[in-house]
């Protein structure tokens, strides 16, 4: 982690599971150690492995707000920006879409509450290319969390990317309260360093940075691609 710093970034963005469950107190210990002595800026991405926030399965569905609720209660010692994954149509969930959404709904309702108590905008995030997951479309994402309190949008243009909806997401650019940066050649969600998969990035960084003045994370798999990538976003999101 701490060659996030030395490779010339401000901030870290936290992934709440595994090593980094921030319900864990050894893990949120270590976090503090590295945020104490590096200084670095936070977000959160709550934890979404197993979870579901469309689920018709009543305790799953339960279980997977309690979680994210206790991501936030934790995150906010550290952050104010919380990004959290939309449910999906699981096979029964495919039978009854409309209970989904609204389950979904009644989800980010309860999650919203949490994240009012506690100072966090708990964002939710457009998803990829897969026909099971909600929100892949920018009017979804606006329709699910409009006039819910405490639930933002954090818009990921890599997973856009998967849904050949870049453009569609920039339209909407200033509606987002966070960004997520990555790239991948449009078919899977590869999260290859930017420049190397197809995302047009001197017309995304030109759009964005015009309508868009909050925090942006670039999300990649190792310190060197990370590198490259902060060259890339130096050059274009200005």
């Amino acid at each position: 982690m701490y060659g996030i710093k030395e490779a010339g970034y401000a901030g870290w963005e936290i992934v709440g599971d595994g090593n980094y469950r921030l319900t864990n107190p050894a893990c949120f210990s270590k976090i503090q150690e590295v945020i104490a002595s590096t200084r670095l800026g936070v977000t959160v991405h709550a934890p979404y492995g197993d979870l579901n926030l469309a689920t018709l399965n009543d305790p799953i569905w339960r279980e997977s707000i309690r979680q994210v609720c206790t991501c936030i209660e934790h995150a906010s010692a550290l952050t104010d920006r919380v990004t959290i994954h939309p449910g999906y149509l699981s096979p029964v969930g495919k039978l009854l879409p409309r209970k989904a959404w609204d389950l979904q709904k009644e989800a980010l309702r309860q999650i919203g509450k949490c994240a009012v108590e506690h100072s966090v905008l708990a964002c939710l995030e457009n998803m990829i290319g897969v026909k099971e997951f909600l929100c892949r479309q920018p009017e979804e994402l606006i329709g699910m969390t409009e006039g819910i309190e405490g639930i933002g949008m954090t818009f990921d243009y890599g997973h856009a990317n998967t849904m050949g909806k870049v453009e569609d997401f920039l339209r909407y650019a200033g509606k987002a309260d966070h960004i997520h940066i990555h790239d991948n050649k449009g078919m899977s969600d590869e999260h290859l360093a930017l420049g190397d998969g197809t995302i047009a990035w001197p017309v995304v960084g030109k759009t964005i940075a015009a309508r868009y003045n909050g925090v942006i994370v670039i999300e990649g798999r190792s310190i060197e691609e990370a590198k490259k990538s902060l060259a890339v976003f130096r050059r274009y999101f200005v």
